[in-house]
């Protein structure tokens, strides 16, 4: 397999592991606040529907609008899903590998927002975790920051990937 198969398909991981934890996303769930500063479940929910296609048209050069994301309907995770076909198909034929590795961190990020935000058990990818901090260490600067991750805040020492990606993302990682 070659770097970009590889990357591709722990994309697709990435991505069945959020549209998982959207599947565990209840109506109930929606006003509660998230991990996300100033967001609430439901504000969460549907900034991470629309970002397959968010990113489909960042990487088609088409300009993006990632503050006002549309409702994500009925079955945010269905409509989850088919946004990120899209998104995989554009990934598969980018040779460079570049589209998989931008993708990578917003799935890895908000699957740890999703999962601590409602109170989740399932098991996030470890090795998603990794790569997607690898290429936020590598690319993200206090520079770049704003907008999108607040400040990197101090991971406990004995975090596990999944929290030191979410402190290095500028989430307070709390451990129990």
């Amino acid at each position: 397999m070659n770097a970009q198969t590889n990357a591709g398909s722990l994309l697709a991981r990435a991505v069945e592991q959020t549209a998982s934890l959207l599947d565990e996303v209840s109506p109930d769930d929606h006003d509660k606040p998230s991990t996300c500063s100033d967001w609430t479940v439901g504000e969460l929910v549907r900034h991470v529907v629309a970002s397959p296609q968010n990113f489909v048209d960042m990487f088609s050069g088409k300009e993006v609008d990632w503050a006002n994301p549309p409702e994500p309907g009925d079955d945010p995770a269905a409509t989850f899903r088919t946004r990120a076909e899209g998104l995989l198909e554009k990934v598969e034929a980018d040779e460079s590998g570049g589209s998989s590795s931008a993708a990578l961190p917003e799935f890895a990020v908000h699957s740890w927002d999703l999962s601590r935000s409602i109170g989740s058990s399932t098991r996030l990818d470890d090795e998603v975790a990794e790569q997607a901090l690898a290429f936020m260490s590598a690319n993200l600067t206090p520079d770049n920051r704003s907008g999108a991750f607040g400040p990197e805040v101090e991971a406990p020492e004995d975090a596990s990937v999944q929290d030191r990606l979410a402190a290095f993302a500028g989430r307070t990682v709390r451990t129990s």
